[in-house]
């Protein structure tokens, strides 16, 4: 019995969708989910191959399919007086993103202004440079500035201790280094919006999953790097990203922060001197609310932890100061401290 073309078309939907997973047996995925003959399969993954929607590489036993970009731009611009970023979305990006979703057009849209502003106003490049993919489920936007490089610009601007240092404060949000035309919000919230985001700057990559984690790269990186990556299915809009970062509903100001504790140690020291829980509690008076996020601390030293829930608490009365993705160990340690300081 033939197939309907609704059916057929979401065949190839469900091959399209799900080849980049299953690269080396999207046929027995497929024909397990459609119950359907492989000769039939095949038929449908042939078709896709010459339509250019599918690569294929390897022999006929070892093939291995791949997805191909449905889109993808790339340009260099001068940093120049007349050089703005609004312009260059309408004029060159905007057109790319036909047919997607608008909530992932407007993340997108949010994201890359935001960027490319920085570059132009932060980077003290000459030149920045733009590629953006576009495959069926998800959209990749690269911009990469020759400037001094963001991790180097925010040490020197904070006189702060090293790269690493100035990583923790570009985490924790409001951080920029020309405070009279900019808020410091566009990367932290920039980051939050996307699947994945990455800076590359120097010898480091400072990029955001869920989590925020901190590479060294292989690579020295001249200037600052950014990806930001984020499925074309996604619900999330630009709205859920900033009212999970304000304390009142009522109000949609960034008072709220969300600090991966993780980078306030070097390497993998452990975090117990009341230093460390100075700089990682350091400008955070900023927010009404700062949420530590413990994941990937196993443990922490008792003056550590009596710095941030007793001294800084009892010092900061208008801030609340939670925690997440603590441990049981840590979860006793800060009762403790805080059951001593009358909480």
């Amino acid at each position: 019995m033939s197939l309907t073309k609704q059916k057929r078309d979401e065949i190839i939907q469900f091959i399209l969708w799900n080849v980049r997973d299953h690269s080396k047996d999207i046929a027995r995925f497929t024909q397990d989910k459609y119950e359907l003959s492989r000769t039939t399969i095949l038929k449908y993954i042939s078709e896709l191959c010459l339509e250019n929607q599918i690569g294929i590489d390897g022999s006929t036993r070892d093939r291995i399919y791949s997805l191909k970009p449905s889109g993808s731009f790339k340009q260099t611009y001068q940093i120049q007086e007349k050089l703005a970023e609004d312009k260059v979305w309408r004029n060159d990006i905007a057109h790319l993103f036909n047919g997607i979703r608008e909530n992932v057009i407007n993340i997108c849209h949010y994201g890359f202004t935001e960027i490319f502003n920085n570059a132009i106003d932060h980077s003290e490049g000459v030149e920045i440079f733009v590629e953006i993919t576009i495959w069926i489920d998800r959209i990749l936007i690269c911009i990469n500035d020759n400037g001094v490089g963001i991790f180097n610009k925010i040490q020197k601007t904070y006189h702060l201790d090293d790269s690493f240092h100035a990583i923790l404060e570009l985490s924790k949000g409001k951080l920029t280094t020309d405070p009279e035309t900019h808020t410091g919000e566009g990367i932290f919230f920039t980051s939050r919006m996307f699947d994945l985001f990455a800076i590359f700057s120097g010898k480091y990559r400072f990029g955001s999953k869920e989590i925020d984690i901190l590479y060294e790269v292989e690579r020295d990186v001249v200037g600052t790097e950014v990806h930001m990556e984020i499925s074309s299915s996604s619900g999330r809009t630009t709205e859920s990203v900033f009212s999970k970062f304000t304390s009142d509903s009522n109000n949609y100001g960034f008072d709220k922060t969300i600090v991966p504790v993780n980078l306030a140690r070097y390497g993998n020291e452990n975090l117990v001197s009341r230093s460390q829980a100075k700089r990682l509690m350091a400008r955070l008076e900023k927010f009404k609310t700062v949420i530590l996020d413990f994941n990937n601390v196993e443990n922490i030293g008792r003056a550590f932890a009596d710095e941030i829930f007793r001294v800084y608490v009892k010092s900061h009365p208008n801030i609340r100061v939670l925690t997440k993705n603590d441990n049981k160990a840590i979860k006793q340690l800060v009762l403790e401290i805080q059951g001593s300081n009358g909480q």
